[in-house]
């Protein structure tokens, strides 16, 4: 489910050509998250590693990670 979660979230990642030729890019939905490289596919890959990251250090820290197309990977306690 993991994975599933990664890939759907990649498919909103947005792209920009910055001024000095390299790219940047972000996911719409998670508050800090970018990242740059010098061509598409290395920033799609610090993208996704960056994503994993901020994953885990979101569940440490119990924050709520936002549903990605309608996969919801938080932990739900029930009372």
């Amino acid at each position: 489910m993991l994975t599933e979660y990664v890939n759907a979230a990649m498919r909103h990642a947005v792209y920009e050509t910055m001024e000095d030729d390299n790219m940047w890019g972000e996911i719409p939905g998670f508050p800090g998250l970018w990242a740059a490289g010098a061509t598409r596919t290395e920033c799609e890959r610090e993208l996704r590693s960056t994503l994993e990251d901020w994953i885990l250090i979101a569940t440490r820290f119990g924050d709520t990670l936002p549903t990605v197309d309608g996969i919801d990977i938080n932990v739900h306690v029930a009372a």
